[in-house]
C-alpha cells in the first residue's frame, strides 16, 4: 500500500508534538512535514528530544507555516492552530486538493453567529462551515469518510458527546437539566507561558474557570441538540487540575420513565460495543485518567442512583490523545480507508 504524505502546520505546541508521535510510526502515513515559525529551521530532533533517536529525525525540518507550498508536498494537513488562524491555512489547501483535519474550534459549528458569540470574533471563513464534518468518528464515522474539511472535536466536549449522544437518540434521558462537570490536566490550555499555568500556580491546587459560559459550550450543545432533536442548554463547570495529561468528566441527567439499568446497558452496547477507542467499564469498575494516558481510549461507566433519582455517567480520556490528535488520527484513517487503529494501538 503506497504511503500518504502528511503534514503538520503547528507542530510545536502540545497537540501538535502528540501528532508527531502518532504519525512518526503510522504503518500508511509519512510524515513530510511539519511547520513551526519560532523553530523553522531546526531539526524535529532539536525541537523534541524525544524523537531525535528515530530515523526520520534528521530529515525532518521545521519550516514556516506556507499553505500553498504544503500543498504541493503532502496529501493530508493537520492544523494544530490557535482557532482563528487555522482557517487562514483551511482555504488555499482545500483550493489545491488536500484534505484538511483541523484541531482548532474554526469549523466546528455550523453557526457563524454562535462563533462569533463565543469565540469573540466574526467567522474568517463562514462560506466553509456548510462544508465541514464534525469529526467525533463513533457519532459521524459516514461523514467522515467523504469529507474534505473535518473538525476535531474539543477535549471536553469529546468527554461529554461519547456518554451522553446515545441515551438522548434511545429516549433515556430528557434533553434538559443536564450538569458535566469536568477536570482537565494542565497541557489542555496549550504550550504557552502565562501565570496561571505556571508550576507553582497549579501544583497543588484545583480551581475551577470558564465559569459560567465555556467556549466549548457551544459545540456540545449544537451536538446534543441534533442528537435530541430540539435545542438542548447544559450546565458545564471545567476545572484545572494539577496533572499533565487526562480528562474526567462527571454528568448528572435526568432519565425518562422508559430508562432502567437494561435500557441504559443495550444502548451503550449497540452504540459502543464494537467500537475500538470505547472502553465500557463493568462491575465496580470506574473511570480513571491513569488508564488512558497516552491512549486514544475513552472508558465510560455509569450509575443509577435511585435516592436522588439521577443517573451519573462518567468518562476518562486523555485530552491530548483522545481529546486531540488520536482522534484526529482516527478521522484521518476513516477518510483514507486505512484500518481506523493504524497507528493508534
Amino acid at each position: 500500500m503506497n504511503k500518504k504524505k502528511v503534514g503538520i502546520v503547528g507542530a510545536s505546541g502540545y497537540s501538535g508534538e502528540e501528532l508527531v508521535r502518532l504519525l512518526l510510526n503510522h504503518p500508511y502515513a509519512e510524515l513530510a512535514a511539519v511547520t513551526s515559525r519560532q523553530h523553522a529551521g531546526q531539526t524535529l530532533g532539536q525541537v523534541f528530544p524525544r524523537f531525535a533517536s528515530h530515523p526520520r529525525s534528521p530529515q525532518l525540518r521545521f519550516v514556516d507555516s506556507n499553505a500553498a507550498l504544503l500543498a504541493k508536498q503532502v496529501d493530508v494537513v493537520f492544523l494544530a492552530l490557535p482557532h482563528g488562524v487555522a482557517a487562514e491555512y483551511a482555504l488555499p489547501l482545500l483550493d489545491a486538493g488536500t484534505t484538511v483535519i483541523d484541531l482548532s474550534a474554526d469549523f466546528r459549528l455550523k453557526n457563524a453567529a454562535v462563533y462569533e458569540e463565543f469565540y469573540g470574533n466574526p467567522h474568517p471563513a463562514p462560506e466553509l462551515l456548510a462544508k465541514s464534518v464534525y469529526g467525533l468518528p463513533e457519532i459521524h464515522r459516514s461523514s467522515i469518510q467523504s469529507a474534505r474539511l473535518i473538525a476535531s472535536p474539543g477535549c471536553y466536549p469529546t468527554s461529554i458527546l461519547v456518554p451522553v449522544i446515545p441515551l438522548l437518540k434511545a429516549g433515556l434521558v430528557k434533553p434538559t437539566g443536564i450538569i458535566a462537570d469536568s477536570l482537565s490536566g494542565v497541557s489542555g490550555a496549550g504550550r504557552k507561558a502565562e501565570l496561571d499555568y505556571l508550576f507553582v500556580e497549579c501544583n497543588e491546587s484545583v480551581r475551577p474557570y470558564g465559569v459560567p459560559k465555556h467556549r466549548h459550550l457551544s459545540e456540545i450543545e449544537e451536538q446534543l441538540s441534533l442528537a435530541a432533536g430540539q435545542p438542548v442548554v447544559i450546565q458545564f463547570t471545567p476545572h484545572l487540575i494539577p496533572i499533565n495529561r487526562g480528562i474526567l468528566t462527571t454528568l448528572y441527567l435526568a432519565p425518562t420513565p422508559q430508562c432502567n439499568a437494561e435500557a441504559i446497558q443495550e444502548a451503550y452496547r449497540l452504540a459502543y460495543g464494537n467500537e475500538p477507542f470505547v472502553r465500557l467499564l463493568s462491575g465496580k469498575s470506574l473511570p480513571d485518567t491513569k488508564n488512558v494516558s497516552s491512549t486514544n481510549i475513552l472508558e465510560l461507566a455509569w450509575r443509577l442512583d435511585p435516592r436522588t433519582g439521577r443517573l451519573v455517567v462518567m468518562s476518562a480520556e486523555d485530552n491530548l490523545t483522545k481529546g486531540a490528535s488520536g482522534q484526529a488520527v482516527q478521522s484521518m484513517n476513516i477518510r483514507c480507508g486505512w484500518p481506523e487503529t493504524a497507528g493508534l494501538v
